[in-house]
């Protein structure tokens, strides 16, 4: 009984609200980066697009093939990336994953949406579907950083 509870809990009106309400899911056609990853656990995958203009996300779009939990993660991604850093990516990443293994405190603003996602915690083996986006788009905006000094 305690087990259906947790995954009750862990599978919320608001994730699953989340999941199905995510923004972004356009690819875009003319992308300064793209990162696809893969969950080798639960074979859950994210592709992202990301075009960076001064070093800011300035047009976002994914395709997400996870469950319930990469989903959500997910749209509260696409909600908040336009207009981030590279430095508030990465900051968020990690964040989530201190949040999601360590029990530290839900990312800052304008990430505070993974809050949501404070009960998939205990479920270690959920952890890598709920990080796939968020570590996908700070790959990309590096990437597209890389690419433009290589350029220049």
């Amino acid at each position: 009984m305690a087990a259906e509870t947790d995954m009750i809990k862990l599978y919320s009106a608001r994730i699953l609200g989340l999941a199905a309400e995510m923004p972004l899911t356009e690819r875009l056609e003319a992308p300064d980066a793209t990162v696809r990853r893969r969950s080798p656990l639960c074979g859950s995958t994210v592709t992202v697009d990301v075009v960076v203009e001064d070093g800011r996300v300035a047009a976002y779009g994914q395709d997400v093939k996870a469950c319930a939990l990469g989903q959500a993660s997910a749209s509260v991604v696409g909600a908040a990336v336009i207009g981030r850093t590279e430095a508030e990516l990465v900051a968020a990443r990690d964040a989530l994953r201190a949040m999601l293994k360590d029990g530290g405190p839900v990312p800052a603003a304008p990430f505070e949406g993974f809050e949501v996602l404070t009960p998939a915690r205990e479920h270690r083996n959920r952890h890598p579907s709920i990080l796939l986006a968020i570590e996908a788009v700070a790959e990309a905006v590096a990437k597209a950083r890389e690419t433009s000094r290589q350029e220049a």
